[in-house]
């Protein structure tokens, strides 16, 4: 990463879709510029967890103005990260799709752990450096996160179901404040996250910071009271749940620092912060200035390197965890990618890095059955919490290791992705080849593709040497058939 390198990160959370652009500076990134909307797109979710077509409208046009913002920022220099909205939305893959088109760069829909790890991430980037140990608190519109860590490792994370959209919609649906509502909206909240007690003891943090939309807003109201700048104090926040029973409803809170775009959801996010703060036995909280959008743009940093790209220790704890075979799976990959390097164009490097990914994963099923490992590592992947990933990621593996044996056209559109076809391609071949569990011989195998055809020309006396491994390579072009590729081996 070159110093002035410019980065961007775009967060869509369920109260506002956030754009922060960054650059690059000796491991560092300022701020270039910042933009938010508030769309509101968690208060858009049916009784069937199906987003409104008014939502995902409101959501596709802020998109389009991000998208015209970033244009021309290269892909490997954006990250755009959705959170428990589209986790929840049963349609978010409509949404997504036309998302993605407008906005002009994917967007990845991250599990709640892998939120948290990121949200960390923001917020210590951007404390001073500490040995403190540091617990984070972010209670976003549908969610809330809480992170135990020190310096820029997280520890200890943990995500649940409760956020100021939800709580206010769910406890406060007219904006109405009572003692009765906000006594619900608490014990509501408590009974959610009260697990989080086994992870997060009171005595295991020196500090503790509360990052994203609710603790910034609280935090600027209780300065404005006459609070101490920047922190959220016991009493402060008590004072403040007094201020809006007397107010009696949002619309006639009046005080200063609570912007418009908060005042329809202080009440759910004022009732699960005192949740926390109760829960977790707090005296006062940092408002931190770091958040999710800062941590992505510190992730592409990571991802830019194999060494410091935490997916690939995330592969190996997998391994580990479900007992792979390290020497086979360590076979395909440098079979498979050998394979790939050959036919894939110039620029392929992260396709590359996923493919061995998917290699070295390619048996993690094999524990729970010899027969059908490949259906069951590919639903270990589609439901694991795997750190550095987003979950279309861990679909992409998924149905790479799913489609690693028997016939293609059982991954149905997957396939008419050229990319992808040559990564499971690649990969089916590496495991055919390793069949006998020892290294193949490769020398002279030769991949090319030809616009749809995949051709892999076998040196003289190859099959005659290898007969197993031929018999083989003719039932592959069996399997590809039904599909928009062809795949022959030819014999020079």
């Amino acid at each position: 990463m070159q110093n002035g390198t410019l980065l961007a990160a775009v967060d869509l959370g369920s109260n506002s879709f956030r754009l922060e652009i960054g650059r690059y500076d000796h491991g560092h990134i300022a701020r270039v510029e910042y933009l938010k909307e508030t769309v509101r797109q968690g208060s858009g979710l049916d009784a069937d967890r199906n987003l409104s077509r008014e939502a995902m409208e409101r959501g596709w046009a802020c998109l389009a103005r991000f998208g015209e913002r970033l244009a021309g920022f290269p892909r490997a220099q954006v990250r755009a990260v959705a959170t428990q909205t589209l986790r929840e939305a049963r349609n978010r893959e409509e949404f997504l799709s036309r998302g993605s088109e407008v906005l002009g760069y994917p967007i990845d829909v991250v599990s709640g752990l892998e939120e948290a790890r990121l949200i960390y991430q923001g917020v210590a980037h951007l404390l001073p450096q500490s040995d403190e140990r540091r617990l984070v608190v972010d209670i976003g519109g549908r969610s809330t996160e809480i992170i135990l860590g020190r310096q820029f490792q997280s520890e200890a994370v943990a995500s649940y179901r409760v956020g100021s959209v939800a709580w206010s919609g769910r406890y406060f649906p007219t904006g109405q404040f009572t003692a009765e509502a906000f006594r619900a909206a608490e014990v509501a909240a408590l009974a959610v996250m009260d697990e989080a007690l086994s992870l997060f003891r009171p005595g295991d943090w020196d500090v503790a910071y509360g990052s994203s939309g609710t603790a910034g807003a609280v935090g600027d109201i209780l300065a404005s009271l006459g609070g101490p700048a920047g922190v959220i104090e016991r009493a402060g926040l008590d004072d403040l749940y007094a201020r809006l029973l007397r107010a009696g409803s949002a619309d006639r809170v009046r005080l200063e620092g609570l912007k418009e775009d908060r005042r329809a959801v202080i009440g759910g996010g004022v009732s699960v912060l005192r949740a926390v703060f109760d829960l977790l036995d707090l005296k006062e909280m940092q408002v931190a200035q770091g958040a999710l959008r800062q941590g992505a743009l510190y992730d592409l940093l990571d991802r830019e390197q194999p060494s410091t790209d935490l997916r690939g220790a995330t592969v190996q704890g997998l391994m580990a965890r479900f007992s792979v075979d390290a020497q086979q799976a360590e076979r395909v990959a440098v079979t498979a990618l050998h394979l790939f390097h050959q036919a894939a164009a110039a620029g392929s490097e992260r396709r590359a890095r996923k493919l061995g990914w998917a290699a070295r994963l390619h048996e993690i099923g094999s524990r729970i059955s010899h027969s059908d490992y490949h259906r069951h590592g590919a639903y270990i992947l589609d439901h694991t919490d795997a750190a550095g990933f987003a979950l279309p990621e861990l679909h992409q593996l998924s149905l790479l290791v799913l489609g690693q044996r028997g016939k293609v056209r059982k991954l149905g559109t997957a396939t008419d992705d050229p990319s992808f076809a040559l990564q499971l391609l690649c990969l089916r071949l590496a495991v055919l080849l390793c069949h006998a569990r020892r290294d193949p011989d490769t020398t002279g195998l030769q991949l090319q593709q030809q616009g749809a055809l995949f051709v892999l020309h076998l040196p003289k006396g190859w099959a005659q040497r290898y007969p197993q491994s031929a018999h083989l390579l003719q039932e592959e072009a069996v399997a590809w058939q039904k599909t928009p590729w062809e795949f022959k081996a030819a014999l020079e």
